[in-house]
């Protein structure tokens, strides 16, 4: 049993630490999502495996009989979130949980989120934004590169009120946002 004031790991480590392959794709994702460490990727890759974990044990038991009570109330708040969360589509069952891959997950992350409305030029650009604060999700200033945003949260990303990033004329404000305000 763990110390009660000491937070344990949140992830899992490759249980081989030396397979070239994997190693590559890590690093590819690294890159691609300006993720700070294999940490990060490796805390992705946890959250979706207790994800498929919960579909397949629904599965199982689905398969015995159907869905009923308990399980069916688990199954459909695991759709619920995922939906929530613009990982899965509405029409989606739990089969499709088994589909999913890494990079569903690292979307959306607040990081990328940042990057892809174009608050930021690259995805390390916008990781430095949000830990030093210049990012709001609802006019609440957040500081956690990592958070998964909702989609209904997707849609009030912005910078912070009293950041300086929200003039025109600053020099790491990207130019299509810049160009953005300037007509409205």
């Amino acid at each position: 049993m763990a110390y009660p004031g000491k937070s344990t790991k949140s992830y899992d480590t490759p249980q081989h630490p030396w397979q070239a392959e994997r190693m590559a794709s890590e690093v590819e994702l690294v890159k691609k999502y300006g993720l700070r460490n294999k940490r990060e990727l490796w805390k992705s890759l946890s959250v979706l495996r207790r994800f498929r974990g919960d579909a397949r044990r629904l599965l199982a038991e689905s398969a015995e009989s159907d869905l009923i009570g308990h399980s069916k109330t688990e199954a459909d708040q695991l759709l619920t979130k995922l939906i929530r969360f613009s990982i899965l589509k509405s029409d989606s069952n739990i089969d499709d949980v088994l589909g999913l891959q890494t990079e569903a997950i690292l979307e959306r992350r607040l990081q990328t989120q940042v990057h892809r409305l174009g608050l930021a030029r690259t995805a390390r650009q916008a990781r430095q934004f949000i830990t030093h604060g210049h990012i709001a999700i609802d006019g609440k200033r957040v500081t956690v590169p990592g958070m998964m945003v909702t989609r209904e949260q997707e849609m009030n990303v912005e910078y912070y009120g009293t950041s300086p990033m929200t003039k025109e004329s600053h020099p790491e404000r990207p130019a299509q946002i810049a160009a953005s305000v300037v007509e409205e």
